[in-house]
């Protein structure tokens, strides 16, 4: 759990999706998208999210925001459940929560200008129009590092970093408590990663906002986070502080993703071989530890038991089976 105030509480979080087959489109099974997240994000705090692709990140981020359905757990915002809330409700709320989404390019309406993008949030929720519409938007503009005379041109005039910039100006129009960042440096250059990581950051500083902040580059990770989850196949294994998780990852996953990172140096000790095989099947998961048809510490008990999360130390959550009391997994 963070030490800050939370302004982000979720609860078991959940989402299965139906398995559909033949002409009458009979429920054949179920894929278990998210099963059972639980995580809290301070205000001001960056909660990195990492796994590997179709473990269900976003689909946890889009559960938070109601942008689908949970099927299951709860949501709470400042306190507030927001789980069930029916539209006209939820509407006030979702000026508190925005959203920057990984492609530039399709996240924004080809017949609409960067100024007219950034400037619908303001017209729908009845925050300005006209004028004053126009001066907050180049304000914007200007935040992100764009220029206000860029906001007549269209997306297909901006390069990919400019387009993203276009995208956190739009999610900062509403003046939002969380914004959810699912990978928007993932279809950057590098070098462009780096200038959005760092106006991100900046822009924390400055408006205090939360991110959750979604990807699987671990190093812009280690970089923009305050505190990191990891997940997989639906389930977070392990959580904490982000030196504490990089210096002393606890669970074998995280330390085969921690050893995949390629470093300079072939002298370099890794922390752990990687792993083998593939990530089962979200439609038919392992019983127990879903981690256990890859682990090489996997035991007998990982294979009928379920680990929860566990406390390892301060602010430390692990979810594995070697690591009760102070064992630790990695030999």
């Amino acid at each position: 759990m963070t030490d800050k105030p939370a302004l982000l509480e979720i609860s078991d979080l959940k989402k299965h999706y139906p398995v559909r087959s033949g002409i009458l489109r009979r429920k054949v099974g179920t894929v278990h998208a998210v099963d059972g997240v639980s995580f809290a994000v301070g205000v001001g705090e960056t909660l990195g999210l990492v796994g590997e692709s179709g473990c269900g990140k976003s689909t946890v981020a889009r559960s938070i925001l109601r942008l689908v359905e949970p099927t299951g757990g709860s949501i709470r915002l400042n306190g507030l459940d927001i789980t069930h809330l029916g539209k006209a409700d939820l509407r006030p709320h979702r000026r508190a929560m925005q959203i920057v989404f990984q492609d530039p390019f399709a996240s924004l309406n080809p017949r609409m200008t960067a100024g007219d993008i950034v400037g619908e949030p303001l017209i729908v929720h009845g925050l300005a129009t006209g004028n004053a519409k126009r001066v907050r938007v180049a304000e914007l503009f200007e935040q992100v590092g764009l220029r206000p005379d860029q906001m007549q041109n269209y997306p297909h005039q901006f390069s990919g970093g400019q387009r993203q910039r276009i995208c956190i100006a739009r999610a900062l129009s509403l003046g939002p408590s969380l914004i959810v960042c699912d990978e928007p440096v993932s279809a950057l250059d590098v070098s462009i990663q780096a200038q959005v990581i760092n106006l991100l950051i900046d822009l924390q500083r400055k408006h205090q906002f939360s991110y959750l902040f979604i990807a699987h580059d671990l190093a812009v990770v280690a970089h923009i986070s305050h505190r990191v989850a990891v997940m997989y196949l639906g389930r977070i294994v392990e959580i904490a502080e982000k030196r504490e998780l990089f210096a002393n990852p606890r669970h074998p996953y995280t330390q085969a993703l921690l050893a995949s990172v390629p470093v300079a140096n072939p002298k370099t000790r890794r922390l752990a071989p990687l792993i083998d095989g593939d990530v089962p099947s979200p439609i038919n998961p392992p019983p127990g530890c879903a981690f256990h048809t890859r682990c090489r510490y996997a035991m007998e008990r990982c294979r009928v038991e379920t680990p929860g999360l566990a406390d390892v130390g301060a602010q430390h959550q692990v979810a594995c089976w070697l690591n009760e009391g102070t064992g630790r997994a990695l030999a």
